[in-house]
This record gives C-alpha cells, structure tokens and sequence, in this order.
C-alpha cells in the first residue's frame, strides 16, 4: 500500500537541511523515497506550511469553479440547441 507523502512532511524534511543531513538520510528518517523530495521541492520549493496549505485550498476551489463554469457552458449550449429547433 503507497503511502502519501503530505507537503507539511516535505516541507519538515527541507527544515532539516541546516542539520547536515545528507537528503537521503533525511529522506529515510521521514519515511519517504528521495524521488517523493524532489516532487515535493518542485511544488512546494521554498513555502512555509501555512504557504502550502493555502496553495492546496487554492487549487482545490479553483478546480471547483472550473466545473462550475464547464457545466454552466454546458447548460447554456443545450438551451440555444432547443432554442434553434424550436420545439
């Protein structure tokens, strides 16, 4: 079973860079692959955990309002089509 790495886990693991950890050892002590750290740093780079949480509440509302606006177009194409054929 995969476990998901959270953007806080990410982000406490870039924390312990002044350590002097290398970012496999740190990788390990958290639990995750080194693959999982790089993903991680090219989305959440240099944020604070405040930062990421905003940024995944971001993208979420931003995914509801585009399916929104889709089923909105939608709607609003189907009304010219009856409106064209003139029932």
């Amino acid at each position: 079973m995969k476990k998901r790495v959270t953007e806080t886990q990410i982000i406490g693991c870039f924390r312990e860079a002044e350590t002097g950890l290398s970012v496999k050892q740190r990788c390990r002590k958290h639990g995750f692959s080194e693959a999982s750290y790089d993903r991680g740093r090219s989305t959440v780079g240099g944020m604070s955990v405040s930062d990421a949480k905003r940024l995944k509440e971001l993208t979420t509302e931003n995914a509801r309002l585009k399916k929104r606006l889709a089923e909105s177009l939608l709607e609003n194409e189907v009304t010219r089509e009856v409106r064209r054929r003139k029932w």
